[in-house]
């Protein structure tokens, strides 16, 4: 009669397992989602790529077929943003030219965090003679303002004569090669203080390799700077590319850019009486880095330690 209480007792007395604490980056999701400003960036930046990437797909202009009974036609029923001056519709190009600014932005963001993680790691956890070849090339290419550099660059590939085609791909090397030093210094003075943590000194001692030591100890502590800075650098990658386009140095046409979109109408006779040219692409540009620079502000007050929560 007295083992029934004792067994209820025992199993009264037993602590419950602790319930799975969620991850860090679960966490900060949770706390991101609740920044309405960030996620409205977010949501808006969601709804250009899908648009771009996948509204010309169902265009009946996205040939891009010359029209000349319809030049310079303002806003209609068949094209709800008007006509070009070679009657192409303005919609379509917008969306393609979005297509590629957005691409150029991305992939010359992805070369130069690639670059300057890579670099200020080794700076930072090698120091001495390594760390200050690498900052002293990164200090020579800050103290030169980026546009003329770009600029230079730009009127090598014309002078080159280098394709259309590959001018893209050129853009995103170019913007990459001055996107990288800021990073790479970020990095390097993070990385120097990561190193004379606990955890580094108890690698040390179980004597692991230094490649081991970057890849899976040191690099997985820089992801939340490195994912707040990639973020913010996409919307700089696209004014610098659309201000290179807008001069004839960057993308040419006829492969559209929102950049040489608006350099296409910069007459006085376009801005006065054509507005539907300059207009959709310069609002475009304006919302887009509007939105990434709010998404990426949401992501460094939840990914950043120093932040106050």
């Amino acid at each position: 009669m007295s083992t029934l209480p004792a067994m209820g007792r025992t199993e009264a007395g037993r602590s419950k397992p602790p319930a799975p604490r969620s991850s860090l980056w679960r966490q900060s999701m949770r706390r991101l989602m609740k920044n309405k400003l960030a996620v409205s960036g977010l949501v808006f930046l969601i709804f250009m790529f899908l648009i771009c990437f996948l509204g010309p797909l169902f265009s009946p202009y996205a040939d891009n077929k010359i029209n000349t009974t319809v030049m310079n036609h303002a806003p209609y029923a068949k094209h709800w943003l008007g006509t070009d001056l070679l009657g192409r519709d303005v919609l379509t190009r917008l969306l393609q030219a979005g297509r590629i600014s957005l691409t150029v932005g991305i992939a010359s963001m992805l070369l130069s965090v690639f670059i300057g993680s890579l670099l200020g790691a080794i700076a930072g956890y090698y120091r001495g003679v390594v760390d200050q070849v690498i900052m002293r090339i990164a200090d020579l290419l800050l103290t030169v303002p980026s546009l003329p550099i770009l600029f230079i660059f730009g009127a090598l590939l014309s002078e080159w004569k280098v394709p259309t085609d590959y001018r893209m791909y050129m853009v995103m090397l170019m913007l990459s090669f001055v996107g990288w030093p800021g990073l790479a210094r970020l990095i390097r003075g993070q990385m120097l203080s990561l190193r004379e943590r606990e955890f580094m000194q108890a690698a040390t001692v179980l004597g692991l390799r230094d490649r081991r030591k970057l890849i899976h100890h040191l690099l997985p502590n820089l992801f939340p700077l490195i994912i707040v800075v990639a973020t913010l650098n996409i919307g700089g990658a696209i004014l610098s590319e659309s201000v290179l386009s807008f001069f004839g140095l960057g993308v040419m046409p006829p492969t559209p850019t929102w950049g040489n979109m608006i350099d296409a109408a910069n007459t006085i006779i376009d801005f006065e009486k054509h507005p539907w040219l300059w207009i959709p692409p310069g609002v475009s540009i304006f919302l887009t880095v509007i939105a990434i620079n709010i998404f990426g502000d949401g992501l460094r007050d939840v990914l950043d330690p120093k932040q106050k929560k």
